[in-house]
């Protein structure tokens, strides 16, 4: 069985840097209701987003953030391919909707690319991807080769 967890080093920064202000008001303002509920929040985003663990067993790959929230699990028989993909700025960091398919990541940009059989796209950070890629191939699921960048002939405008 694989298990990998990424820790979400861009959301603890974020965290601390928020955190710093919240201490500075604290020490400022004194401990008024509102602040001591918000560093509370503070606390509980970092302790559910903390990081995202990957497991791939016998029958599925699954996937969750902190101590197992908002995750899923897919059966691999229902994956067709899996390939390694570099995620970008416009994916952010979290769980969302892109052009892509869902995206479930914490810091970074790898991830895994998981084409199912009706044609839904996951996209599942992790900075193991040789490692997650090598879970999935042992479970006979199809592995994608990395495409080849393709040269164009870029034509320049001499106007300028």
């Amino acid at each position: 069985m694989y298990q990998h967890k990424q820790y979400a080093v861009f959301i603890f920064f974020v965290l601390a840097w928020i955190g710093g202000f919240v201490a500075l008001a604290w020490n400022l303002l004194g401990a008024d209701g509102p602040l001591m509920i918000f560093a509370g929040i503070l606390v509980l985003v970092g302790f559910l987003f903390h990081g995202l663990t990957v497991k791939v067993d016998d029958k599925k790959i699954s996937w969750a953030f902190g101590p197992g929230v908002a995750g899923q699990s897919i059966e691999l028989g229902e994956v067709v391919e899996a390939k390694a993909v570099q995620n970008s700025y416009r994916h952010g960091i979290g769980m969302r909707i892109t052009h892509d398919g869902w995206v479930y990541t914490v810091s970074g940009f790898s991830a895994i690319q998981l084409t199912l059989k009706d044609g839904t796209l996951y996209r599942v950070g992790t900075n193991d991807q040789k490692g997650l890629l090598a879970a999935l191939k042992e479970k006979n699921v199809s592995i994608a080769l990395p495409s080849k960048a393709k040269t164009e002939t870029v034509k320049r405008n001499n106007m300028i």
